[in-house]
């Protein structure tokens, strides 16, 4: 072979390589017929911290929009939305990432400025939609918007037309697909104004749904929920009883199974309240050792309630236990980060509770500025005044990060128990770590008698003066109560 030819030959392989290379990059950049897309996202979670950078535009991940196979899965959890673009205006704007950043502050929103306009957000996953939540920045006005669903961001299913939300109403709007459930890669939020002008203000744009099944594990026939909502117009809270509970009641709002097999309670820092004396807003369960049957009041020493075993024997005989334990295993997931600097951050997770006071209260409590929270519990005496003591870091309002302090979403274990008048928290990490305290209460008060208990878990906001919406949130994988 001549020197001319070989070189020919070299330089035609080299020319076929190249173009081949082209063509492999060209199809990973733009799918195979169109049927896969890159998607930049954002935010692997909705549950921000309030530090967290939710800008990850570096990371990728692909869809394959072809398969249209519609989904059947149960539970219905948070649905992780990884970009938004406003196709009316034809423009990525970077703050549209507030209508779906687990910010819920009054500085965290988005707003148009006139109508329509329309906003395509792209899912982390293909999924069956069965619930939105918006928070509205204005409430006293109704807002007017339309939702629909695609597949291929083509072929639109309308879900919601001729949507309005509710006026003066304090809590976020809770819309439910019911028969109407569509499988989706992508969203359409179409806002269409208000009734008083041609604006729009999101602070928060939530999908719920499934794209795998879910449960949990936690009996809830001896509890009864407290949530925020008031549906019977009674001017209170609702209660959901052991038997609805049990059966499977939820709120995307307030209560739901998480992807990974937990129990979400969440609670925003304004609602309705259990009753007239108490400040704060809650979802929390309350021990009901009845199991639903309602022949056994809810108040008194008897089926219902248990007593300590330092009470009279009488009352040891008529209660449903005598003494008890509490073990929890939780993660707190969000706390709130505006209002007065006393409330900032902190929420109950777990309680006794007797007649009319509180043998213990456990807190958690994270700072805006410390990446680590505190735990901590308080005592109330019959009657008289609460004192604190520290089991992790300090409940300072100016506290330092606490070095061996428990970070938003990491998992820990509490116990509450109870012997006679000896009273017992302790506090498990997941590296093991234990720190307990025990308290006296032989000069509480609590052995005279007519004095009932019952446990109680979930989370007790203890901000009444931040912005609206702004909100705790922890999910339970245990609740195991023992008499």
């Amino acid at each position: 072979m001549s020197r001319a030819l070989y070189i020919l030959l070299t330089f035609s392989i080299l020319l076929v390589s190249c173009k081949e290379l082209s063509f492999h990059n060209e199809q990973k950049s733009t799918g195979d017929s169109g049927t896969k897309t890159n998607v930049p996202v954002e935010s692997e979670s909705q549950d921000t911290t309030n530090t967290e950078d939710t800008s990850n535009s570096d990371k990728v991940t692909e869809i394959d929009i072809s398969d249209t196979t519609p989904l059947s899965c149960n539970g219905s959890y948070p649905i992780t939305i990884v970009s938004a673009e406003n196709i009316t205006t034809g423009t990525t704007d970077a703050n549209l990432i507030h209508l779906y950043d687990g910010d819920k502050t009054n500085d965290s929103h988005w707003q148009s400025e006139n109508k329509p306009q329309e906003i395509v957000m792209q899912l982390n996953n293909k999924a069956l939609l069965k619930d939105f939540v918006i928070s509205w920045q204005k409430q006293d006005v109704y807002n007017y918007f339309e939702i629909a669903s695609s597949l291929d961001k083509e072929n639109w299913q309308p879900l919601i037309t001729n949507g309005q939300s509710k006026k003066n109403y304090i809590i976020a709007d809770k819309l439910s697909l019911n028969t109407n459930q569509q499988t989706a890669y992508f969203l359409k939020l179409t806002l269409n104004g208000n009734s008083l002008n041609n604006q729009s203000g999101v602070i928060e744009f939530e999908a719920f749904g499934c794209h795998q099944d879910t449960q949990h594990d936690i009996e809830l026939i001896d509890w009864y929920l407290s949530v925020q909502t008031d549906e019977d117009g009674n001017g209170k809270s609702d209660s959901i009883k052991e038997s609805t509970l049990s059966e499977g009641y939820e709120d995307p709002r307030f209560f739901y199974v998480s992807e990974d097999e937990g129990l979400v309670f969440s609670s925003t820092i304004k609602g309705y309240k259990t009753s007239e004396n108490t400040s704060y807003v809650r979802s929390e369960l309350r021990e009901m050792l009845r199991k639903g049957n309602s022949s056994h009041k809810t108040q008194g020493v008897n089926k219902n309630n248990w007593v300590f075993s330092s009470a009279p024997q009488l009352d040891q005989n008529n209660a449903g236990g005598v003494d008890g334990i509490l073990n929890v295993d939780v993660a707190v997931n969000h706390v709130t980060s505006t209002g007065e600097d006393y409330q900032i951050g902190r929420v109950i997770i777990g309680q006794i509770h007797a007649n009319d006071d509180e043998p213990v209260r456990l807190y958690y409590r994270k700072l805006p500025n410390n990446d680590k929270g505190s735990i901590y519990i308080a005592h109330e005496i019959l009657d008289g005044d609460d004192s604190y003591y520290s089991l992790i870091g300090s409940r300072d309002n100016s506290a330092s990060n606490p070095t061996n302090g428990i970070e938003l979403n990491e998992k820990f274990s509490y116990q509450i128990k109870v012997v006679g008048n000896e009273l017992t928290v302790t506090i498990t990490k997941e590296n093991g770590d234990v720190f307990s305290k025990t308290v006296d209460m032989s000069k509480s008060g609590y052995d005279k008698g007519g004095q009932y208990m019952y446990f109680k878990a979930g989370v007790y906001n203890q901000n009444n003066s931040g912005d609206l919406h702004d909100y705790v949130q922890a999910t339970f994988y245990k609740i195991e109560n023992l008499h």
